[in-house]
């Protein structure tokens, strides 16, 4: 990784700043045979970081943070605990929800290639992927598949973090979005490419692409249809453990939630890891706990059982 900044961010306030309203306490969905112990209602919390993912998980499908979410995660800054998030979006499009919620301090960005401080908007460490490379790596993909072009995108180099796709990536284009042919896409530094396949299932042209790419890249499945990927050795889980270093936390002070498999290293690295009631199957079936799907506010749900007063 690249450092960009050297400014000391341990001492960083990581939480939200919220409006106060009623809050429902319900049970979560507990994994077969696991259950989350109510932390000590004196002193240090069981898990003083709390580190989630944004989309399928904090975030609502119209990407919003409902009202019950926002108190929970009140109750996590009221007890002396911190909200870290860890999201595969480049900080310059978490930026809004970063913002909507009132969050301070660190957040992990861009699948972990991305350290930014919230507070000073300001990215300290960012990750830059070759470009020769990942055209290599996609073309390679390609031949093996034998189905046909691969539908691509590219996030460009930090701090613009530009989304920029081919006319055939996605069927509803947003405004904000970059178009350019093909070619154009390695014509400017980038920071991950995105690949998606009509016919060919999501899981396959991971697993190729990964196969193709012989360790030289990181791969991951972030969303359905989408597979990234992303300079070596980037995952959620070693951008969780540089922040966690930097706040002074540890894994076995951390729970974490997420919903897809690029989520894997993020719980992997927690000391307990909750899927979403929505999680993809290879996240549930490593999570210590299955919570209620982001519809119905699953991380909501756990955080009143740990963080409520009884």
């Amino acid at each position: 990784m690249h450092t960009a900044d050297t400014a000391d961010t341990a001492d960083a306030a990581v939480s939200a700043s919220v409006p106060a309203s009623a809050v429902s306490v319900t049970g979560a969905v507990a994994a077969p045979g696991v259950l989350l112990p109510r932390p000590r209602t004196a002193g240090r919390p069981r898990f003083p970081l709390v580190a989630t993912d944004l989309d399928g998980t904090l975030l609502r499908k119209d990407l919003t943070v409902s009202p019950r979410t926002r108190e929970a995660l009140a109750l996590v800054r009221a007890a002396g605990a911190r909200h870290l998030v860890v999201t595969g979006r480049p900080a310059a499009s978490c930026r809004e929800f970063l913002v909507a919620i009132g969050y301070r301090g660190l957040a992990v960005c861009g699948q972990g290639a991305q350290l930014y401080d919230a507070s000073a908007d300001r990215l300290l460490v960012s990750a830059s992927l070759d470009r020769e490379l990942a055209r290599s790596v996609v073309e390679c993909t390609e031949a093996a598949l034998g189905a046909g072009p691969l539908e691509l995108a590219v996030v460009t180099a930090a701090p613009e973090n530009r989304f920029v796709v081919t006319a055939r990536f996605t069927d509803r284009r947003r405004p904000e979005w970059g178009l350019a042919e093909r070619e154009e896409l390695w014509t400017a530094p980038i920071e991950k490419v995105l690949m998606r396949h009509r016919t060919v299932a999501d899981g396959l042209v991971a697993e190729t692409a990964e196969r193709v790419g012989a360790g030289e890249v990181a791969v991951t499945h972030s969303e359905k249809g989408m597979i990234e990927l992303l300079p070596a050795g980037t995952d959620k889980g070693v951008g969780l453990q540089l922040a966690a270093d930097r706040m002074g936390f540890t894994p076995a002070e951390t729970i974490a939630f997420g919903d897809m498999p690029n989520d894997l290293p993020l719980l992997g690295w927690a000391g307990y890891g909750v899927a979403m009631g929505n999680a993809h199957p290879d996240l549930m079936a490593i999570a210590d706990e299955v919570a209620p799907s982001h519809e119905e506010d699953g991380v909501a749900v756990v955080l009143e059982r740990l963080f409520a007063h009884p």
